[in-house]
């Protein structure tokens, strides 16, 4: 007698068109690429494998994902002659394992999944217009496109099988799949392979040209030990008020011992705007210990000052915080100053409407 447990994972509402049979022509494929939910129970995973075997596939490759109630397995086979879909499903599902999807399959698609994203990642920053084909290839979607932001409509995503990301300059990528629905993780490998290639657009490690509003181009970049002299030069040339705001103490310029950590900050990074051989702006981001948001501090010199300089620093701190990880910055603000918070908006971040008791500004990115 075949005794076999209830079934504990509910059946998923995906269409399964797939099941029919198959005309006599397209009953093999080279390799398959299947997924199957199962029970995370020892010995699950082992009888589904042995049916497999029963049924003349070869196992290639397989992949457990966790998903909520259980586990999903990817396994590529490359099936036995005159095997059907339906027959295949149908044995799996004889295990009390649930079959969500069957596809096609490559066997150079047989590689470590972190590899595939790193290898696409090299390909687009080689070539830019590959992006759709890397993230198809990291999703294993069926398509990608790419479509105006205003047109991609992030909230339809039948029932998983839709997904959508942002692209930069207002575009959008649209990925689908019919075949599955794509999991969370997956979409975090995109995601990831997203904020890379932006964090090579961005050029994080190297410095960057911005043309004020009179004309004047700065370069901004990551400061050094050498910049002190040129700091200490900043400090004097910047008026009592300035230098208030900043340090929020009266100053009339800075202690020579200071130079060293307001260029090279414990856990952070300071940026500088150079023109010709004078530094005339400072930049810093310190994160907070312990993780969370980063903090953020400016000094532009008098001369510069309203010249869109603090707007171009504050959006390049911002970049490199993002490249961080960091997801929120705060800036701590005089009471009734809002100079920051406006700097914020002409950078495009999102601000608080005000800071909050403490004097704390925070800024989303």
């Amino acid at each position: 007698m075949d005794i076999r447990r209830a079934r504990t994972t509910a059946r998923s509402e995906i269409p399964r068109a797939w099941l029919d049979e198959v005309r006599e022509a397209d009953r093999t494929s080279v390799t398959w690429r299947l997924r199957v939910r199962m029970d995370d129970r020892p010995g699950t995973l082992a009888r589904v494998a042995i049916r497999l075997a029963d049924l003349e596939c070869n196992i290639l490759g397989l992949a457990v994902l966790a998903v909520p109630e259980g586990v999903l397995d990817e396994i590529v086979i490359r099936p036995a002659v005159g095997l059907t879909r339906a027959h295949l499903v149908e044995a799996i599902e004889n295990e009390d394992c649930e079959c969500l999807g069957i596809t096609d399959a490559d066997v150079r698609e047989l590689v470590d999944s972190s590899a595939a994203g790193l290898a696409a990642a090299g390909r687009v920053v080689a070539d830019p217009a590959g992006l759709a084909d890397a993230v198809r290839e990291v999703l294993a979607a069926d398509l990608v496109t790419v479509v105006p932001s205003a047109e991609a409509n992030p909230g339809r995503t039948e029932g998983g099988h839709r997904a959508v990301f942002p692209a930069g300059e207002g575009d959008a990528l649209v990925a689908r799949r019919l075949w599955a629905p794509f999991l969370q993780q997956e979409l975090a490998r995109a995601g990831a392979l997203l904020g890379l290639l932006a964090a090579v657009r961005a050029n994080v490690s190297g410095p960057t040209v911005e043309t004020c509003t009179d004309g004047a181009t700065v370069v901004l970049r990551e400061a050094r030990p050498g910049d002190a002299d040129a700091l200490l030069a900043l400090h004097g040339r910047c008026s009592t008020r300035t230098l208030f705001h900043r340090y929020h103490t009266g100053l009339r310029t800075v202690p020579r011992r200071w130079l060293h950590r307001l260029l090279v900050p414990p856990r952070g990074v300071s940026v500088v705007a150079v023109c010709g051989r004078d530094v005339v702006a400072l930049g810093q981001l310190i994160p907070e210990p312990g993780g969370g948001p980063a903090e953020i501090s400016l000094l532009v010199e008098d001369a510069w000052q309203r010249n869109g300089l603090g707007t171009a620093l504050l959006r390049r701190l911002a970049v490199l915080a993002a490249a961080r990880g960091h997801r929120e910055l705060v800036a701590l603000c005089l009471p009734g100053e809002d100079g920051i918070r406006r700097t914020a908006l002409r950078a495009g971040l999102s601000p608080a409407p005000a800071p909050d008791e403490r004097g704390v500004l925070r800024i989303v990115l």
